[in-house]
């Protein structure tokens, strides 16, 4: 990284900045280009490896990318402000943001609801409780996270 006054490598860091956002953009391979989505997410860590949930349909374009390669690139961000100095004519904007890397894997039926609960925890602190009748018409994976490194940029004081 560039800056790395700015780099955030600390686990316990990153996590804070991921719990904060509300949307994972999710890169997959597809040809000559990346093909990449923004989705709802959730967030586990298990010894110390970091697990993002997803859902989607059992039939699409995003599930048949995942079906042939499993290697997936994220991205997400949050705390944005723009600051401007019309005096000095400057603009600049503070945010925080992790990306990584890590590999997808469609999750059995019987993993399915931990998984969405795991989602909905992302966005409601408190329990919340869904219906499970689309279960069956619902594909949740996962991906597990093998590298992410974040970056916080904040007021010059």
């Amino acid at each position: 990284m560039r800056r790395a006054d700015r780099e955030v490598t600390e686990l316990s860091e990153l996590l804070r900045i991921m719990e904060q956002c509300d949307v994972c953009r999710l890169a997959l391979h597809n040809g000559a280009y990346p093909y990449i989505l923004p989705l709802n997410f959730g967030l586990a860590v298990q010894d110390n490896t970091v697990k993002l949930y997803f859902h989607g349909a059992t039939e699409g374009t995003k599930l048949e990318l995942m079906q042939k390669d499993d290697r997936a690139s994220f991205e997400m961000d949050c705390a944005h402000e723009l600051i401007t100095d019309p005096e000095r004519g400057y603009c600049t904007m503070e945010y925080q943001s992790v990306i990584g890397q890590g590999r997808l894997a469609i999750l059995p039926d019987d993993e399915k609801l931990e998984a969405l609960r795991c989602l909905m925890k992302q966005y409601h602190k408190e329990t919340f409780p869904f219906s499970t009748a689309a279960l069956p018409r619902t594909t949740v994976f996962q991906l597990t996270v093998e590298h992410m490194t974040g970056k916080i940029k904040q007021k010059q004081h």
